[in-house]
């Protein structure tokens, strides 16, 4: 398996000409398997053409792992059969369900009980089996907590402890629903499981009034947020952070200088952690 590492983009249709002219590269790209799958001719092709420039990553859209509905395994196993052809070790997808008999078109939120953790393990193990590696799952952003009988830390924690899944941290979406339930973003962060988190996730949102975001992934990205992901950082150490916009998409110096950003926040931490470590063992040397 390639270890992830830096700093990776979202890679859409809207700037893959763009990107394929692009002078330099991310350390890795994400795309959703649903929109590349089963197709030939030309799409395939610039999908090849971008995985020549950086590794490749899959972050899902369908798999509905809390759903009611029986696991799609016709849909996991084109899953599996689009990672071997894209050689793709890193498949994630949403801690959430998208299907209720039809195909929803949004992440509707788990009820946190103890009933559903261990009926989401199942599945995710499930899952797993069939495509032999690991599932990576995320954290969603989430405008209703029905029937809660733990916090999010907790059931997010819980589920990845009990499946032995991985954790994609999305920095933006902890942030999104600190406001929207009142809840303390920093704390949710330090509840995570270190050795877990897979890589992480940070985006912009829409502040519709003082007390509702919606994660839109169509804005800037805002102070709170790269706090939040500095925080996450000195927490957890530096994970490989992959940017995501999919509306209002800006120009690509505009990306380019977001995942500046983030590099500029990995770089300061591994200096400080540097100077800290210098400085612990210039002391020792004065004690002796």
């Amino acid at each position: 398996m390639v270890a992830l590492t830096g700093v990776g983009l979202g890679l859409r249709r809207d700037f893959v000409d763009t990107f394929l002219q692009a002078d330099q590269y991310p350390d890795f790209i994400e795309v959703a398997p649903e929109n590349w799958m089963n197709f030939g001719g030309r799409h395939a092709k610039l999908l090849e053409q971008c995985t020549e420039k950086a590794p490749l990553i899959c972050h899902g859209l369908s798999l509905s792992i809390g759903g009611p509905h029986p696991l799609n395994i016709e849909f996991i196993q084109q899953i599996k059969t689009f990672l071997k052809r894209y050689q793709v070790s890193t498949y994630s997808e949403h801690l959430s369900y998208t299907n209720d008999g039809g195909y929803l078109y949004d992440l509707l939120p788990i009820p946190m009980t103890e009933d559903a953790v261990r009926y989401v393990s199942e599945r995710i193990l499930r899952v797993q089996d069939i495509l032999g590696q690991k599932l990576v799952l995320e954290n969603v952003s989430t405008y209703l907590m029905p029937h809660a009988e733990m916090s999010e830390a907790e059931f997010v924690a819980e589920v990845i402890k009990q499946s032995d899944c991985e954790l994609l941290l999305d920095v933006n979406n902890v942030y999104v629903n600190s406001i929207n339930h009142q809840s303390n973003p920093y704390e949710f962060i330090k509840k995570m499981p270190r050795d877990r988190i897979r890589y992480l996730h940070i985006a912009g949102h829409e502040q519709v009034s003082d007390d509702l975001l919606i994660d839109t992934h169509g804005a800037e990205i805002g102070d709170p947020v790269w706090e939040l992901l500095e925080f996450t950082y000195q927490q957890h150490g530096v994970k490989p952070t992959l940017l995501e916009r999919d509306f209002n998409i800006p120009t690509w110096q505009e990306l380019q200088d977001e995942l500046v950003t983030i590099q500029s926040i990995q770089n300061n931490f591994y200096l400080r952690r540097h100077c800290l470590k210098h400085h612990a063992e210039q002391d020792y040397e004065d004690i002796k």
